[in-house]
């Protein structure tokens, strides 16, 4: 019908990677390649650690999210970004996508942490204490929340991953979702890796709850000064005696310029803001009568 609002602007999804791989080449500098900021005495102010939140380092949550321990791990985390978080943001809208992606990203976070103050607490000895009390980096749990998100919206669409990136391995979303949670199961019961498991656990679980219970959440919005408002749909009570028979001559009787700035434009505005779950029925055939319009040229 017209260009998509997110073909006229950079997508949330495509600015998250861009900013990733900024920070990771700011990461290397300030560190070197690969980053050396294990064994450090004192806690890294970036990485997150559960010594450095003792220490009151709470921006940690935030910043470890844009820190990688290396190119593949960049790689990895940028690519489940960008192929669960397009269609997200679609369906989401920008607000409701960053929302839910920070959100698993903290309450990753906050897992690993806790995993690491019970681990230091019960077993200070034991291979669990250092693994959780270890500094962790990545944007794998943000990643964890938008494949648990992506799987509790389409838990029956197909997938086709590559196993070892040479055998293609067809599986549905549920599936993937079930898989990942329990490799990071298994991660947590036998520490024998480096990788942040709870933390993995801790997205996947944020990225189910936002999806089914917490949709209503949203980043506050700033509005600069002397930018208009964006335009937003109300609900007007309909006139006795009107039906949807005689909306539908009046759409009819528009122009083509008219139809779409009128009744096209702000159910388009709707979608980039608030996703398409969010139309009305009627919202729908109007989005469904300009197809046919178009089709028609």
């Amino acid at each position: 019908m017209r260009r998509s609002p997110f073909d006229s602007r950079l997508s949330a999804t495509v600015v998250l990677v861009l900013v990733n791989v900024i920070a990771f080449v700011i990461e290397c500098g300030v560190y070197g390649y690969p980053p050396r900021i294990f064994g450090l005495s004192h806690p890294d102010y970036f990485a997150l650690s559960t010594d450095g939140l003792r220490h009151g380092y709470v921006w940690q949550l935030l910043t470890f999210q844009f820190m990688h321990a290396g190119l593949l791990h960049l790689f990895f985390n940028c690519w489940a970004i960008y192929v669960f978080g397009r269609e997200l943001e679609s369906a989401l809208g920008r607000g409701r996508f960053l929302t839910l992606y920070f959100s698993s990203g903290v309450m990753g976070g906050l897992v690993q942490a806790l995993a690491g103050a019970l681990a230091e607490r019960f077993m200070p000895t034991s291979s669990w204490a250092l693994r959780f009390a270890a500094p962790v980096m990545g944007a794998s749990a943000g990643g964890m929340g938008l494949i648990a998100a992506y799987a509790t919206l389409y838990p029956e669409r197909p997938l086709m991953m590559l196993l070892f990136f040479i055998i293609p391995v067809r599986m549905r979303a549920k599936f993937l979702l079930l898989l990942c949670a329990g490799l990071a199961v298994f991660g947590i019961v036998f520490p024998v890796s480096n990788m942040a498991d709870a933390a993995h656990l801790g997205g996947m679980l944020a990225g189910v709850v936002f999806i089914r219970y917490g949709q209503n959440w949203q980043w506050p919005r700033f509005r600069r000064a002397g930018r208009p408002s964006p335009r937003r749909l109300v609900k007007v009570p309909s006139q006795e005696g009107a039906s949807w028979r005689q909306n539908k001559d009046v759409v009819d009787d528009l122009a083509a310029e008219d139809f779409l700035s009128k009744e096209v434009d702000p159910i388009l505005d709707k979608i980039s803001s608030l996703g398409i779950q969010s139309l009305t029925e009627r919202e729908r055939k109007i989005l469904e009568t300009a197809r046919a319009r178009m089709g028609k040229r």
